[in-house]
C-alpha cells in the first residue's frame, strides 16, 4: 500500500466487516469490545472536534471504535470495506437526517442486517469536558434513544448541543458524504452562500443575513400596508368629500321641506279668502246677465222678416245663371271640334314633308354606292391585268408534294423511336422507384434508431446533427454514437451487447485522433452546452485479435459465440470495444450453460460470460485466492433491436447509380430524337406553306374575274333604280297648299265661336255678381241673427253657470274654512295662533305666488334625490375612521422608517464582513487554481441590492487556457473537474473555517492522476497547519509517492474472512513488535 513507506502519527486498524459466529435464533447479536488505541493529545483538538467514534451492529460493523487525530484523518480501504459507514455514523450520531446520506430515508435501515438494534457513539472535544453523544436505534420501531454523557435526553437537546459547537452535518461545505459529492455542484448560488455563512462565517453573519431577509420581507409588507392604507385613506377622503356635499344637500333639502310645510299651512287661508271674494263677484255678475238676456230677446224680431224677402230674390237669380251655363258648354264643345280638325291638317303637312326628305336621302345614297362600285371594278380590272399566267405552276406544286411525302415518312419513323425511348424510360423509372423504396425502408430502420437516441439522449442527438453538417472540420473520420454504428446480426442478441457496454459508451462518439476529439468537445460541449461523451479508438487495432480460447473448446459448455461475432461495426469502433470491454474474450451461452455454470466457472476460468438470461462475473480473491462469482439478470434491450443490413443497402445504392446512368443515356437519346423531330416538323411546315402559296397564285385570276362580273351586275341594278326628285317635290308642294286653304277656313269658323262663348261668359258673370250681393246681404242678416241668438244663449247659459257657480263657491267657502282650521289644528271657535300669523307675514299673500314658491321649493327639494337620514351618520363615522386611519398610517410610516434604519445598520454589519470573507475565499481559491495552471474565482453574486434572499456565491472555473471562465454547474464541467473545483473550494474554506471538523468522502474518484496529486498536496498542506479544524478525507485508493505530514492520521479499513477478531487486537503489542523489527533490520 502507499502508506507502507510513509510516516503517520497514528495507524488505527478497524473491525472487520465479516459476521461473527453467533446463535441463529438470537435477534440482537452480542457486543464484542475492541481494544481502542490511545486517544491523541487533547492540546491540538479544537472545540467540537471528534475524539472517538464507536459503532455497534451498524451497517457493516459488529463492534468498532475509531479514534481520529486532530488534523487530517485519511481513511483508506477497498470499496465495500466500510469507509462510508464511518461517515454515516458521524452524521447520524450528531443528529443528522438519514435522507441526507442519500442511502435510505429511515434510520432503521442503517442497522446491520439481521440485528434488531444498533448503536452509534460520538465523543466530541470540549475544554470544559468532552461531550459523549450516544444514539441507540430500534429497527422495529424505526426510532432512536438519545444519551448525553450516558444520561437519557431528547433529540432536540442533542441538536442544540451540536449546534452550540457549530457542527452542521447538513451543510455540504462541512459534511460532504459520498452520495452527495455530485450535489455540491448542483447547489444554487443562494444555497452555497447560506452553507458558506454557516460553515466559516462568524456566528452572527448568518443571523444577520436571516434578519436582513426578515427585515426586507417585513419592509415589503409595511410598504404594501402603507400603500394600501394610503390608497384606502385617499378613497375614504374622496368618498367623504362626495358625502360632504350630500350632507350639505341634506340640510338644504330640510330647509326647503320646512318652508314647503309652512306654505302648505298658509295656502288654505289664502284660498278661502280668494273664494269668498270670488263668491261676492259672481253674485253681482249674475244679476247683470239677467238684465242683458231680456234686452237681446226684444231685438231679434225685425231681422227675421228681412231674411225671408232676400231668400225669394236669390232663387230667381240662380235659375238664370244655370241657363247661361248650358249655352256656354255647347259653344265650347263646338270650338274643341274645330281645333281637333286644324291639328289633323298640321300633322298631314308634316307627314308629306318627311316622306319627301326620305326620298331625297335614298337618292343621294344610291349615287354614292354607284360611285364606289365603279371604283372597285376599276381596281379589280387593274389587278387582273397584272396577274401572270398560272399554267407553269403545276410542276412546282408536284415537286413540293413529293418532298412533303418524304418528310412525313421520316417524321413517322422518328416519332416511333421516341415512343420506344419513352417506354424504356418508364421501365427504368419503375425499377428506380422500387430500389428507392427499399433504400427508404433501410433509412426508416436507421431513423428508428435515431428516434430512440433523440428521445433518450437529446443532447447526443443534437450533436449527431451538428456532426453531419460539419464533417469538414475534422482531419480524420469521426464515427457517430456507437449505438447507431452497431448493426446486430440477430435482434434477439441485442440484450447481451446492451448489458455489456454501458449506456455512456453506447452514446459516445468515436474519434481516431485526439485533436479531432478536442475540436468536437470544444464546439459541442463548451459552446453549445451539450452533454455528450467521446472516446478515442486505439492506435493499434484490436478488432481482429483472436480470443485466448477457441470457440470450439467452449461449445461443449453451451457457448455459441463471442460478443464480437454478434454484430457488425466499423473497424475503429470494434477495436475500441475489444480493447475496452474485451468483447472478443466474452462468450455467449445458452440455458445449457446456466445449468452447468459451476463446472463452467471452475474449468474455463473465464472472467465474464453470458447465459441465456444472465451475466456472470468471476473474480479471484487477492487474499485467499478463492474464486468469487456474481450473476445479474439481463435487462431487456432498448436501442439495438433495430437491424440494418448495410451491405445490402450498399448494393442497392450501386444498382441505383446504374439505373440513373441508363436513365441519363435514355434522356440523351430522347433529346436528340426530339431535336430531329423538331427539324422535320419545321421542314414540313415550310413545304406546306410553299404549296399553299402556289395554289393561291393559281386560283387568284379566276377569283378576280368572278368578282368583276359580280360587281358589274350590282352596278346595273343600282343604275336602273332611278327616282325623279323634282316631280316628287312638286306633288308634295301642291298637296300642302290645298291643306293650308282648308286650314284657313277652319280658323275663321273657330274665331266666331270663341266670340259667342266670350259674350255668354260676361252675361253669366253679371248674374253671379247680383246673386253674390243678395247672398252676402242674407248672410250678414243671418250672421247678425245668429250672433244675437248665440249671444242670447250664451247669456242664458252664463246666467245658469253664474248661479251654479254661486252655489258651488258658497259650499267651497265652507269647505276651505274647515280645511284651513284643520291644517292649523284649530277648533270651530279658535282664532289663528300668533306664531302662524308671524310666519304668514313673511310669506306671499296670493295663491299664485304661494303656488309658484311651493313649486319652486318642491322642485329644489326634488333635486336632492338619493338622500336619507343615515347620510349624516355615515359621514360622521367616516370622518372618525379617516382620523383613525391617518394616525395608523403615521405609526406604520414610523415603523417602516425604523425597519429601514435597522436594515441599513444590519446590512452594514453583514455585507462588509461578507465581502471581506468572499474576498479571502476568492484569494485562496484563485491561488489553489493558479498552482494547478488553471483559473478560478469566487465572487458575491447580487441581482438586486435590496433582495437579500437573492444574494449568492458564484464559483467560476477554467481548466483550459483556450476557454473562458464558466460558472460551476452540474452540466458544463466534467465529473473530475467538478470534483477538483469542489475540493479546492472546501480547501479555501479550511483555514477560514470556524467549524470543528470537515468530512469529504471519495471526492477524488473522478480526478485524473495529475489533479489528484495536486489536490492531495493541497489537502495535506492546508489541513495539517496549526490552528486548523479537524479534517476527514475518505478514499479507496491513493497514488504512489504522495507527500505526507507528521500531523496526519492514517486509518486503514481492512475486511475479509481471515481478519483478526477485534477483541484479540492489541495495538501496543503490535507497535512493540514493529519497533523490534525496525531495530533489528540494520544488524541484518
Amino acid at each position: 500500500m502507499a502508506t507502507s513507506s510513509r510516516k503517520t502519527s497514528t495507524s488505527s486498524p478497524l473491525a472487520s466487516k465479516r459476521a461473527l459466529p453467533r446463535d441463529p435464533s438470537s435477534e440482537v447479536p452480542s457486543k464484542k469490545k475492541s481494544s481502542a488505541p490511545p486517544l491523541p493529545s487533547s492540546g491540538a483538538f479544537v472545540e467540537g472536534s471528534i475524539v472517538r467514534i464507536a459503532m455497534e451492529n451498524f451497517l457493516t460493523y459488529d463492534i468498532c471504535e475509531v479514534c481520529p487525530g486532530p488534523h487530517l484523518n485519511m481513511i483508506i480501504g477497498a470499496n465495500g470495506t466500510g469507509k462510508s459507514s464511518i461517515v454515516c455514523a458521524i452524521c447520524l450520531g450528531l443528529a443528522g437526517k438519514p435522507a441526507f446520506m442519500g442511502r435510505a430515508d429511515k434510520v432503521g435501515f442503517f442497522v446491520k442486517r439481521g440485528c434488531s438494534k444498533g448503536m452509534v457513539e460520538i465523543e466530541l472535544f470540549r475544554t470544559s469536558g468532552n461531550l459523549v453523544i450516544t444514539r441507540e436505534i430500534d429497527v422495529a420501531k424505526n426510532q432512536s434513544v438519545w444519551y448525553i454523557n450516558k444520561k437519557t435526553t431528547t433529540q432536540k437537546v442533542v441538536e442544540e448541543q451540536v449546534a452550540a459547537l457549530n457542527i452542521q452535518v447538513g451543510n455540504l461545505c462541512q459534511f460532504l458524504p459520498q452520495d452527495k459529492v455530485g450535489e455540491f455542484a448542483k447547489l444554487s448560488k443562494i444555497e452555497l452562500l447560506e452553507a458558506t455563512e454557516k460553515s466559516i462565517g462568524p456566528p452572527e453573519m448568518h443571523r444577520y443575513h436571516c434578519e436582513l431577509k426578515n427585515f426586507r420581507e417585513k419592509e415589503k409588507q409595511l410598504e404594501t400596508s402603507c400603500k394600501e392604507k394610503t390608497e384606502y385613506l385617499e378613497k375614504m377622503v374622496q368618498r367623504n368629500e362626495r358625502y360632504k356635499q350630500d350632507v350639505e344637500r341634506f340640510y338644504e333639502r330640510k330647509r326647503h321641506l320646512d318652508l314647503i310645510e309652512m306654505l302648505e299651512a298658509k295656502r288654505p287661508w289664502v284660498e278661502y279668502e280668494n273664494v269668498r271674494q270670488e263668491y261676492e263677484d259672481v253674485k253681482q255678475a249674475r244679476d247683470r246677465v239677467k238684465d242683458e238676456v231680456r234686452k237681446l230677446k226684444d231685438g231679434q224680431i225685425p231681422m227675421t222678416r228681412r231674411i225671408e224677402e232676400i231668400e225669394t230674390q236669390r232663387h230667381s237669380l240662380e235659375a238664370q245663371i244655370k241657363a247661361k251655363a248650358t249655352d256656354i258648354k255647347e259653344t265650347s264643345q263646338k270650338c274643341k271640334q274645330k281645333q281637333d280638325v286644324i291639328e289633323r291638317k298640321d300633322k298631314h303637312i308634316e307627314e308629306l314633308q318627311q316622306a319627301l326628305t326620305v326620298k331625297q336621302n335614298e337618292e343621294h345614297d344610291r349615287q354614292r354606292r354607284i360611285s364606289n362600285t365603279r371604283k372597285m371594278i376599276e381596281d379589280l380590272q387593274n389587278e387582273l391585268r397584272t396577274t401572270e399566267n398560272c399554267a407553269n405552276l403545276q410542276p412546282q406544286i408536284d415537286d413540293i408534294t413529293n418532298d412533303l411525302r418524304r418528310v412525313q415518312d421520316e417524321k413517322e419513323s422518328c416519332e416511333s423511336e421516341i415512343i420506344d425511348k419513352h417506354k424504356e424510360r418508364e421501365t427504368l423509372e419503375k425499377e428506380k422507384k422500387s430500389v428507392n423504396d427499399q433504400i427508404v425502408q433501410f433509412d426508416n430502420l436507421m431513423n428508428q434508431k435515431e428516434d430512440k437516441l433523440r428521445q433518450r439522449y437529446r443532447d447526443t442527438y443534437d450533436a449527431v446533427l451538428w456532426l453531419r453538417n460539419n464533417r469538414d472540420k475534422f482531419k480524420q473520420r469521426v464515427y457517430e454514437p456507437i449505438m447507431l454504428t452497431i448493426n446486430m446480426k440477430d435482434n434477439k442478441n441485442a440484450k447481451y451487447i446492451e448489458n455489456h457496454i454501458p449506456s455512456n459508451d453506447l452514446r459516445a462518439f468515436v474519434f481516431e485522433s485526439q485533436e479531432d476529439m478536442e475540436v468536437f468537445l470544444k464546439e459541442v460541449r463548451d459552446n453549445k452546452k451539450l452533454r455528450v461523451n467521446a472516446v478515442i479508438a486505439p492506435r493499434s487495432s484490436y478488432a481482429d485479435r483472436a480470443p485466448s480460447r477457441s470457440l470450439n473448446e467452449l461449445k461443449q459448455y453451451g457457448f455459441f459465440s463471442y460478443l464480437r461475432e454478434l454484430f457488425d461495426a466499423p473497424a475503429p469502433v470494434m477495436s475500441y470495444l475489444c480493447s475496452q470491454y474485451h468483447i472478443h474474450e466474452v462468450p455467449v451461452g445458452t440455458e445449457r450453460t446456466r445449468e452447468r455454470i459451476e463446472r463452467v466457472i471452475q474449468e474455463t476460468r473465464l472472467k465474464q460470460m453470458y447465459t441465456a438470461e444472465e451475466k456472470y462475473v468471476v473474480k479471484t480473491s487477492f487474499y485467499s485466492n478463492k474464486v468469487i462469482s456474481s450473476n445479474t439478470s439481463l435487462k431487456v434491450a432498448q436501442f439495438l433491436t433495430v437491424t440494418v443490413d448495410l451491405e445490402q443497402r450498399r448494393h442497392l445504392e450501386e444498382h441505383l447509380k446504374e439505373i440513373n446512368r441508363k436513365l441519363q443515356a435514355v434522356e440523351s437519346g430522347l433529346l436528340a430524337l426530339r431535336e430531329k423531330n423538331k427539324h422535320l416538323e419545321h421542314k414540313d411546315n415550310e413545304l406546306r406553306q410553299k404549296k399553299k402559296e402556289l395554289l393561291e397564285r393559281k386560283n387568284k385570276k379566276r377569283q378576280l374575274e368572278q368578282k368583276i362580273s359580280s360587281k358589274l351586275g350590282s352596278l346595273k341594278l343600282m343604275e336602273q333604280d332611278t327616282c325623279n326628285l323634282e316631280e316628287e317635290e312638286r306633288k308634295a308642294s301642291t298637296k300642302i297648299k290645298e291643306i293650308n286653304v282648308q286650314k284657313a277656313k277652319l280658323v275663321t269658323e273657330l274665331t266666331n265661336l270663341i266670340k259667342i262663348c266670350t259674350s255668354l261668359h260676361i252675361q253669366k258673370v253679371d248674374l253671379i255678381l247680383q246673386n253674390t250681393t243678395v247672398i252676402s246681404e242674407k248672410n250678414k242678416l243671418e250672421s247678425d241673427y245668429m250672433a244675437t241668438s248665440s249671444q242670447l244663449r250664451l247669456k242664458e247659459q252664463h246666467f245658469i253657470e253664474l248661479d251654479e257657480n254661486r252655489q258651488r263657491l258658497l259650499q267651497k267657502c265652507k269647505e276651505l274654512m274647515r280645511r284651513a282650521r284643520q291644517v292649523c289644528n284649530l277648533g270651530a271657535e279658535q282664532t289663528v295662533p300668533q306664531e302662524y300669523q308671524t310666519a304668514f307675514q313673511d310669506l306671499p299673500n296670493t295663491l299664485d305666488e304661494i303656488d309658484a314658491l311651493l313649486t319652486e321649493e318642491r322642485s329644489r327639494a326634488s333635486c336632492f334625490t338619493g338622500l336619507n337620514p343615515t347620510v349624516v351618520e355615515e359621514y360622521t363615522k367616516r370622518e372618525e375612521e379617516i382620523e383613525q386611519l391617518t394616525e395608523e398610517l403615521k405609526i406604520k410610516k414610523v415603523e417602516l422608517d425604523k425597519y429601514r434604519e435597522s436594515i441599513s445598520q444590519v446590512k452594514e454589519r453583514w455585507l462588509n464582513p461578507l465581502k471581506e470573507l468572499v474576498e479571502k475565499i476568492n484569494e485562496k481559491f484563485s491561488n489553489f487554481f493558479s498552482s494547478m495552471q488553471c483559473a478560478g474565482e469566487v465572487d458575491l453574486h447580487i441581482e438586486n441590492e435590496e433582495d437579500y434572499d437573492k444574494y449568492g456565491i458564484r464559483i467560476r472555473v477554467k481548466f483550459r487556457s483556450s476557454t473562458q471562465l464558466h460558472e460551476l454547474t452540474p452540466h458544463h464541467q466534467s465529473g473530475g473537474e467538478r470534483s477538483v473545483s469542489t475540493m479546492l473550494y472546501l480547501m479555501a474554506l479550511q483555514e477560514l473555517n470556524r467549524c470543528p471538523f470537515r468530512v469529504v468522502d471519495e471526492i477524488n474518484q473522478g480526478m485524473d492522476p495529475i489533479n489528484e496529486r495536486r489536490v492531495f498536496e493541497m489537502v495535506v498542506n492546508t489541513a495539517c497547519k496549526e490552528n486548523t479544524s479537524q479534517y476527514f478525507f475518505i478514499t479507496p485508493k491513493l497514488l504512489q509517492n504522495l507527500p505526507y505530514s507528521e500531523k496526519m492520521t492514517v486509518l486503514f479499513v481492512y475486511n475479509g474472512p481471515h481478519m483478526l477478531e477485534p477483541n484479540r487486537w492489541n495495538l501496543k503489542a503490535f507497535q512493540r513488535r514493529r519497533r523490534r523489527i525496525t531495530f533489528t533490520q540494520p544488524s541484518q
